[in-house]
């Protein structure tokens, strides 16, 4: 079972994150999501339990408490979507750039 938590602070670690799902059974993975540029947490991490109950145990126990500081908020994690090969909007019409205005760009 794959779980997200979210609402960490950014001193929480892989491993603070391991020791704190650890009490609940076996621990495939933990991984604090870090800013590719700087390297710093962005508060948010995964855990990958093998056993679902007990994953199942740790969300329900862990949903809401605060640890370092902060509530954290802990849920089963959705499957990642695919992100569209388009950046951030762009036109997506095919009507070409010409003309524009009123009237198409003609002079007369």
């Amino acid at each position: 079972m794959n779980i997200y938590i979210s609402g960490l602070s950014y001193n929480v670690s892989d491993a603070d994150l391991n020791e704190l799902f650890a009490e609940y059974g076996e621990i495939s993975s933990s991984k604090i999501i870090t800013d590719r540029e700087t390297g710093r947490s962005r508060g948010f991490g995964f855990v990958e339990m093998p056993n679902d109950s007990e994953g199942q145990k740790a969300i329900d126990e862990l949903n809401g408490v605060e640890y370092d500081g902060k509530v954290i908020s802990v849920s089963v994690a959705r499957e990642r979507t695919e992100r569209s090969s388009f950046g951030g909007g762009g036109r997506r019409d095919n009507r070409g750039g010409h003309g524009g205005g009123y009237g198409g760009g003609r002079r007369y």
